[in-house]
């Protein structure tokens, strides 16, 4: 069944191979398929992770693809035995893209973890395009109250960050640091303070103390000027430290600043190594996390918190037609903090 009539042909933004770079093209607007959904895309983020295939770091990707997965839009049209959505609905789509619901993991509910996880963007077409397709369990209702704009964002970033910042042990009250004041701490920063934690936000430079507090920071760390692991011991030692920069060697110097139980909790995506010495991990029994995403589950919590308390993303906006521009300008490290296209 299909809303699309009059209109056969759709924009792209596609990556036709590793190093090629973005470039518009018309396609043809898919059918789905059983189990799929074909969203109208109304906003999609653009996220650092898409690197992975602009750049082909993610093996075995089939080109061309279009990447893309902080998709906000409406249902367009229902597959064969989808039920649980209906037309004109608002939904997302985030970085879990599906899961196969009969490996190990699947079958214990740990869906975050399955490993034939499919990825938005990366194992299918994503949201760089005017309409896709995604299976029905990958999808999310929207609040009415939330913008396909400031929603797109929270799909991938806000979830990463709200999701792994609930399970990371901290308690109202307990200190929590948030490394790097970017497209992930900025939004950390705002669920840390809504979540009642002591906030230290730990920058480059006085230039970041301003808006850190404005964030909901209770106090700044400027990682230039001071020695951050002795900053944090001062305030009796944190108990996470959430490091969303991808600077391994940053990360690596913050480990002195975990308090007992300290969790240092790693988002930021970086290839080389975090360097410890045991002996930092096993006095006080510290802990080193890495954390991807969650869920459609999660993703609704996080959508309704984000909802509930105002937290929202900083966002530049460009048109679909400068995807190049835009995927230039997240990756530049310049934008303040999203940068999300529009159809």
């Amino acid at each position: 069944m299909s809303t699309v009539t009059a209109v056969a042909t759709m924009k792209a933004a596609q990556v036709t191979g590793v190093g090629t770079g973005l470039e518009i093209v018309e396609r043809e607007i898919p059918e789905p398929g059983p189990g799929q959904v074909r969203i109208k895309v109304q906003a999609c983020g653009v996220c650092r992770s898409d690197e992975l295939v602009v750049e082909g770091s993610w093996p075995g990707i089939p080109y061309p693809r279009v990447p893309g997965h902080e998709v906000a839009g409406v249902v367009d049209a229902l597959g064969a035995g989808v039920t649980q959505w209906q037309q004109g609905q608002r939904v997302g789509v985030g970085w879990h893209g599906g899961h196969d619901g009969t490996c190990r993991e699947c079958r214990r509910g740990d869906f975050r973890n399955c490993r034939n996880q499919q990825i938005a963007g990366i194992s299918y077409d994503g949201g760089y395009q005017q309409y896709m397709l995604a299976p029905a369990e990958a999808l999310v209702s929207i609040p009415d109250s939330l913008s396909d704009v400031d929603a797109a964002p929270l799909l991938c970033a806000g979830i990463t960050t709200y999701n792994s910042l609930r399970y990371a042990g901290a308690l109202p009250g307990d200190l929590v640091a948030i490394q790097g004041i970017g497209g992930l701490g900025h939004l950390a920063i705002q669920f840390a303070n809504k979540f009642g934690y002591q906030v230290a936000a730990v920058g480059r430079g006085s230039q970041n103390e301003s808006l850190a507090k404005n964030l909901g920071a209770d106090l700044y760390i400027d990682s230039k000027a001071k020695n951050v692991a002795e900053e944090l011991q001062a305030l009796g030692g944190a108990r996470v430290i959430m490091a969303t920069a991808p600077n391994s060697k940053a990360m690596s110097e913050l480990i002195g600043g975990l308090g007992p139980n300290g969790n240092l909790l790693v988002i930021g995506a970086s290839f080389d190594p975090i360097e410890v010495a045991p002996v930092q991990l096993i006095i006080g029994s510290k802990s080193i996390n890495g954390w991807a995403a969650g869920t459609p589950a999660d993703t609704d919590d996080t959508l309704r918190f984000a909802e509930l308390r105002g937290v929202r993303a900083m966002i530049e906006t460009y048109p679909l037609e400068k995807a190049a521009e835009a995927y230039a300008r997240m990756m530049s490290g310049k934008a303040e903090f999203r940068v999300v296209l529009t159809m």
